[in-house]
């Protein structure tokens, strides 16, 4: 049972009141506002004399937000939902200024760093605020429903952020960004707080201990988020290298295509693992992620490149609420916080370890790609073994009782 401003929220409750759908928005508003910059980052990179380091811009970023998620848990577990996430948006605002100030490879790559406080903080506040207001035996609907806004923003702001940059200039596509941030802390204001006694922000909110850091409980979903995400690192760094090398201006093309398909697939996702199990649906988004990796590293043309987009789609948008529905379940209601922030560790360390060991497999060089994105695929293949022995485990187990 949760809260609402002291008020119980039964599982009779609508999943979709008010404070969902502007939550909705406001991560519609951050995930654009951050997204937009990426395909448009290596090509900025190698402009300062920094082409070597590409595959810095995001892990650097992952860095930050993994090592900020045992301190973003635990705040939200104790100062609440909301500061938490306006902290995030905050820090998108901010940054979206200094990129045009900062035109030297080493502080630009500071920038990248501390740009990464940004997601190592609104989205796990956003996680613990749905599970509060959404009932159990509907989370798997509610997450499908509301990553369709998190698809579309990191969807639409790789493609507007290239368009800004080829019509007007990167500066604009720079305060763009910060002026989508602004939006999303403007939603924040007028929601309110969920946490049932929200404490003031103290030094001690900050003595991290390693309880903080690890949940015990949620150790099979964060692995299997951990192996699956090496591949969205990869996608993130290579993407834009690989658009130029078959001809494709818009480097948000590719974005635009697999985030817009996985709208499809989520609510079906959602609703098919309240039913079926987190799991069993894991399995196919496995597959799926194995299909995409190939079929994208081994493109010679746009079509077969845009087929990986689309299969890359359904794999996300099947995984992406499925593990954090199955985080939540195994998740305690008064560690909430913790659990989703171990869960995001483990997501920043798969995204900033692919994005790093893929950029040094390619090496700026095209023909190595389909190596990088084969390595991907094996990853996406041990997550795969793992659900495949999790499901068998767990059936011994019905059997034994």
């Amino acid at each position: 049972m949760n809260y609402l401003c002291g008020m119980k929220i039964t599982a009779s409750s609508s999943i979709f009141t008010l404070q969902f759908w502007l939550l909705s928005l406001s991560s519609f508003l951050f995930f654009a506002s951050f997204n937009m910059l990426i395909p448009e980052l290596p090509a900025y990179l190698t402009s300062l004399g920094g082409a070597e380091h590409k595959g810095l811009i995001i892990s650097l970023f992952t860095l930050t937000a993994g090592l900020s998620r045992p301190f973003s848990g635990r705040l939200t577990d104790r100062v609440g939902r909301i500061p938490v996430m306006a902290f995030g948006s905050l820090v998108c605002f901010v940054c979206g200024f200094l990129y045009p100030v900062f035109t030297a490879v080493v502080p630009f790559l500071l920038l990248r760093l501390g740009h990464g406080f940004s997601t190592g903080f609104k989205p796990t506040g956003t996680a613990a605020y749905i599970a509060d207001i959404v009932p159990a035996n509907r989370r798997g609907e509610a997450l499908g429903v509301y990553g369709m806004s998190v698809s579309t923003g990191a969807a639409l702001g790789p493609a507007i952020g290239s368009w800004i940059a080829n019509l007007f200039s990167l500066d604009v596509m720079f305060y763009t960004s910060s002026f989508m941030a602004f939006l999303s802390i403007a939603i924040l204001l007028n929601m309110k707080e969920t946490l049932p006694k929200p404490v003031r922000l103290s030094w001690d909110a900050f003595n991290i201990t390693r309880k903080d850091i690890f949940e015990p409980r949620v150790l099979s979903p964060s692995l299997v988020v951990f192996l699956t995400y090496f591949s969205f690192g990869a996608v993130l760094t290579l993407i834009p290298d690989f658009s130029d090398s078959l001809g494709i201006h818009n480097h948000g093309l590719y974005y635009l295509i697999f985030t817009l398909t996985s709208l499809l697939v989520r609510l079906v996702a959602g609703k098919v693992s309240d039913r079926y199990g987190r799991v069993e649906v894991v399995v196919v988004g496995c597959v799926l992620l194995i299909v995409a990796m190939l079929c994208t590293g081994f493109a010679q043309s746009p079509v077969l490149f845009f087929t990986g987009a689309v299969f890359f789609g359904f794999a996300t948008g099947i995984l992406s609420p499925i593990l954090t529905a199955w985080t939540v379940d195994l998740s305690d209601e008064n560690s909430r916080g913790r659990a989703m922030a171990t869960m995001y560790i483990s997501m920043e360390a798969g995204i900033g370890i692919g994005a790093y060991l893929s950029a040094a497999i390619f090496a700026n060089t095209v023909a190595r790609l389909p190596m990088a994105f084969s390595v991907m695929a094996g990853f996406g293949l041990a997550a795969l073994v793992y659900s495949l022995l999790f499901i068998r485990k767990k059936r011994k187990a019905l059997h034994a009782i």
